[in-house]
C-alpha cells in the first residue's frame, strides 16, 4: 500500500504551505487523483485519517478527492477518447500513436483553512 507514503508527502507539503502563509489550522485538503494513477482513493483517505490526526495542524481535517478521468489523445486523427475503455488503441482510427493526456495526476488542488 503506497498510499501511506503519498499521505506523508501530502502532509509535508501542506505543513510547508501552512508555515509559509501563517496558517495554524487546516480544515480540508482537496486532491486531484487520476483514474489510472494507481492510487486507490479509499486507501488514501483511510491513511489520511490515521496520519493527519497525529498533527495538530491537520487534526480532524478532511481529505476530499476529485477523481479525474483518464483521457488519451491520438496523434494520427487528433481525437481524444476514454483511456480505460479503449487502452492505447484509438477507437476512431485504430492507431496506436496515442498518449495519455490526463488521468495520471496525484496533486494537491487546494488547502481549505
Amino acid at each position: 500500500m503506497h498510499e501511506l507514503g503519498i499521505v506523508f508527502y501530502i502532509i509535508r507539503d501542506v505543513k510547508q504551505a501552512a508555515q509559509e502563509h501563517g496558517v495554524e489550522k487546516v480544515n480540508a485538503v482537496v486532491m486531484n487523483i487520476g483514474e489510472v494513477s494507481t492510487v486507490v482513493p479509499e486507501y488514501l483517505t483511510d491513511c489520511w485519517r490515521w496520519a493527519a490526526d497525529k498533527e495538530d495542524l491537520l487534526r480532524g481535517a478532511a481529505l476530499k478527492v476529485n477523481l479525474l478521468p483518464a483521457v488519451s489523445y491520438c496523434e494520427d486523427c487528433g481525437k481524444e477518447y476514454p483511456t480505460v475503455t479503449h487502452g492505447r488503441t484509438c477507437p476512431f482510427c485504430g492507431s496506436g500513436h496515442t498518449y495519455l493526456k490526463t488521468g495520471n495526476e496525484v496533486e494537491i488542488k487546494e488547502i481549505e483553512v
